[in-house]
Parts: C-alpha cells; sequence; structure tokens
C-alpha cells in the first residue's frame, strides 16, 4: 500500500511517490527561540520525527528541512526583559530546543536553518515581491504584502479575503497599511533593534517570509511537504502561499500541507497564568523521554491531544506491557523449546500487514501500535510455547516496527546480584525447600524486582 498523507488545503489525501531523480523535500516550521519549548510544540517535532523515520524505513529518500526563528519580537521583548542581547537570547533558547530534541530522540532532521542566515535570500524575496507589483513600501515603517493582490488568499484556512483581515502580529501593525490584512515582509532599522543592511534598506525581516526565502533557496519554488502546527495555519502559512506564489507564478506551492492537532492539558489550552503550561524540561523532571514520544503516538496527529497525569500513566503501562512481553520472548529464545506453534497460532505477517497498512494510510500511528498490542495479547499466554526461532521472530517484528517510529525499546538488564538471587531461589525450589526459597523472593522483591515461575524457568523483571 501507497503512503497517503491527508492533505489539509484540498481536504483529501494524497499519495507519495518515491522520487526517482532525488529526495522528497519536507519543510517544518520550527521554533521562535525566546523561551524553552513545551509539549505542545513537542508534539510537532516528534510526528514528523517518527513520520521521516518510517518513511525512510520504508525506501524513500528524505530532505528534511527546519527552521529556527532567532530574529522576531518575541526575542526582542525577552531581551529587554532580562537586559540583554536579542542574539544572546537566541543563541541560548536555540541551544536549550537542540538539547530538548537530542532528549526526545528527535534526530531525524536533515538540516536547521536560523532565518539571520538568509539575509540576502528573505532581501531578494522581497525585492521579487515589489517588482511584480505585490509588495508595497510605507516609508519609515518597511514593506508590506498587499492580500488584495493575491486573488485566493485565504485558501488553505477557507476564508474569504474579507475574513482574511482578522489576523495580524504585532509587527503587522499599522495604521497606513492598505488592507488591514496586508502582512510585513521587512521591518526598517527600530532604535535598540537588531538589523541588517540590504538594497531595501536597513531592517529586519518579517516572520512569514523567512520560511518562503528558506525553503526556495533550498528546495526551489515548488516541493512536497510543509508541516506545523494547526495554530499556523492562518495567518503564517496562508501568507506563506501568498508570498511564494506571487513571487514565482507557479502553483502549488507546496503539494501537501500536513497541520498536527492541538495540544490541552486537562481540557484546557495551556497558559502560563493557569499554571498548566508545561515545557519539555519539566515534563522530563518527572517522565523518561520515551513516555512522551509513546503519548504522541498514541494518538492520530490532526486530532487534538489532550494531556493529563493518567494518559502519561497509560503510556507508562504500555510502555511496560511491551517490555515485559520482549523480555519474556528473550526467556523463551534460551528456553530449548523444539516444537513451534502451530502456524495457525503463529501469524506474524497478518500483524505486520496490518501495521503497515495503518501506517501508509495518513500515519495512523494509534491504529499501528494497536495491530502491535494485538499480537502480544495473542502471543501472551503462549509465550512459553514458542520454540526460539518464533520468540526471535515475534520480538523482532515487535523492535524493527517500533523502531520505525523511532520508538527504540529496551528490555531492563537485570543485575548479575538479582540473577544469582533468583538462581539460588530456584535451587531452593527444587530442593523442595519452599520457606528459604520464599525468603529469597521476598529479598529480591525488596530490592526493586519481582520473579514469576514460568514453565520455562525463572522471569524477572523491575
Amino acid at each position: 500500500m501507497m503512503m497517503k498523507i491527508q492533505d489539509t488545503l484540498s481536504g483529501r489525501k494524497k499519495s507519495l511517490l518515491k522520487s526517482k531523480k532525488g529526495a522528497l523535500k519536507l519543510f517544518v516550521c520550527g521554533p521562535t527561540v525566546y523561551d524553552y519549548i513545551h509539549i505542545g510544540n513537542a508534539r510537532t517535532f516528534i510526528v514528523f520525527d517518527a513520520l521521516v523515520k518510517y518513511l525512510r524505513s520504508q525506501g524513500y529518500k528524505i530532505f528534511y528541512l527546519q527552521n529556527i526563528t532567532d530574529i522576531d519580537d518575541k526575542i526582542i521583548r525577552r531581551a529587554e526583559e532580562n537586559n540583554t542581547t536579542p542574539k544572546e537570547i537566541a543563541v541560548s533558547f536555540e541551544k536549550a530546543f537542540l538539547e530538548d530534541m537530542q532528549k526526545l530522540g528527535v534526530d531525524a532532521t536533515t538540516k536547521y536553518a536560523r532565518a539571520t542566515d538568509y539575509i540576502p535570500e528573505i532581501a531578494g524575496q522581497v525585492q521579487t515581491l515589489v517588482k511584480k507589483g505585490f509588495a508595497y513600501k510605507i516609508e519609515g515603517d518597511g514593506y508590506y504584502f498587499d492580500i488584495a493582490k493575491s486573488r485566493d488568499y485565504g485558501k488553505l484556512a477557507k476564508r474569504t479575503r474579507e475574513q482574511a483581515q482578522d489576523a495580524t502580529s504585532r509587527i503587522d501593525e499599522s495604521v497606513r497599511k492598505r488592507n488591514k490584512g496586508d502582512f510585513n515582509l521587512w521591518k526598517f532599522r527600530q532604535e535598540g533593534e537588531p538589523s541588517w543592511e540590504t538594497p531595501l534598506g536597513r531592517g529586519r525581516p518579517g516572520w512569514h517570509i523567512e520560511d518562503t526565502a528558506i525553503t526556495e533557496h533550498h528546495f526551489g519554488p515548488q516541493y512536497d511537504i510543509h508541516g506545523g502546527g494547526r495554530d499556523l495555519i492562518f495567518p503564517h502559512h496562508e501568507a506563506e502561499i501568498a508570498q511564494q506564489e506571487s513571487a514565482s507564478g507557479k502553483k502549488p506551492f507546496v503539494r501537501i500541507w500536513t497541520h498536527i492537532g492541538f495540544v490541552t492539558v486537562n481540557g484546557e489550552k495551556m497558559s502560563k497564568s493557569l499554571g498548566n503550561f508545561i515545557t519539555v524540561r519539566e515534563f522530563l523532571k518527572k517522565h523518561p523521554p520515551d513516555i512522551l514520544r509513546f503519548l504522541v503516538l498514541a494518538h492520530h496527529y490532526p486530532k487534538p491531544l489532550d494531556y493529563t497525569e493518567k494518559t502519561a500513566e497509560a503510556a507508562r503501562h504500555s510502555l511496560e506491557t511491551i517490555k515485559e512481553f520482549l523480555g519474556k520472548t528473550k526467556l523463551a529464545v534460551n528456553s530449548g523449546v523444539k516444537k513451534p506453534l502451530p502456524p495457525a497460532l503463529f501469524k506474524i505477517g497478518s500483524y505486520a500487514k496490518e501495521f503497515q497498512n495503518a501506517s501508509n494510510d495518513d500515519f495512523n500511528t494509534p491504529k499501528a501500535i494497536a495491530a502491535i498490542f494485538s499480537l502480544i495479547s495473542k502471543l501472551q499466554k503462549m509465550v512459553w510455547r514458542m520454540n526460539p526461532t518464533q520468540a526471535q521472530t515475534a520480538a523482532k517484528f515487535i523492535k524493527d516496527s517500533l523502531k520505525a517510529m523511532g520508538l527504540a525499546i529496551k528490555v531492563p538488564k537485570i543485575p548479575l546480584g538479582i540473577r544469582q538471587l533468583a538462581d539460588r531461589r530456584e535451587q531452593l525450589r527444587n530442593e523442595g525447600r519452599f520457606g528459604p526459597a520464599d525468603k529469597f523472593r521476598k529479598k529480591i522483591e525488596n530490592l526493586g524486582y519481582e520473579v514469576e515461575d514460568t514453565p520455562i524457568g525463572t522471569y524477572i523483571k523491575p
């Protein structure tokens, strides 16, 4: 089954074809580095990291580009609050962002592109828009995009041009604009703000223009997939379409638009004033990274995800179930069982097909993960009857499937001392000395481990 992804613009699923000429081109909006990222930001980055890893496991070549907004009103404001420079703020939080990504195992990105490294490209694209009549200059202010010149402005968000007048950021505010919804492309130098000398005059880029300048530089005027959170559909992605299609005269700018659903906390939007704003760093103080990754993949990416401590606990329990089953298959590999389970009871192929079909159908990760749990549920009671080859086959399918989405499941190692205690207990049991054996069980439990007596030996787990 060919991979299909839901396209926000058309409202239908579109096929991803493997390119014979080169890699598929994917761009995802990265962070504005003025603060630590929160779990809502992390969801977007985890989803696309998992998608890219899965596609690569299926033989796709992907160039995954992500920008880093390192000049912005928010960065300037944070610098003023901390009595430092915008550059120092940007450098500090970019470092923090990359550290968070490393901890979460988000490492599929081919290239990170800082906005300030593309000032000539940004200025060049603004000049093109001015030359073609899509942008205009306001003296002492900057250059703005004239949305009245873009006939289908609002098509991504399904808004008319009149409805598209109601969302502008602070940098876009100006009483001298032609249309309320016109957005800033280049802001002329303001006292105390970072600025760059260009043919447009000394200043800094608007928010939307940096992305199209970066993607045009690396991908050209058209490419395959553009992703980001749902909050970016309007006005950010709408503005990107208007800029690039107006500058190049080519449509569509992007073949597939992919947007990730919102994350709420206990049913409410995250807000510092409500005290429910959870940064990745705060999350990782309480939970290991694979909990957040599993939690994200257990929900289909376009839908909302409501985070609670119960959902985190459910993710932990699910991971423990997988690890426990893999631990049991490891014991079964060394069991020496010769007679295999009948083929009718051991159908890995059907679950593998179910996993792949779900993954290929709009990257439905919860359905794909459900296929793995269906297999575990079926084999759980028969695990001690599997011969070593079957145990290896089942474990490999589970590990490889989850690894394809960036979930590296590791069976906990049991310390030598614990294994020695379990061996001594087993020896006592074989001698019929069940009282002393039970004392060893309790000793093992006090050290944080459990023992389970199975038909093929003692199974130990944390």
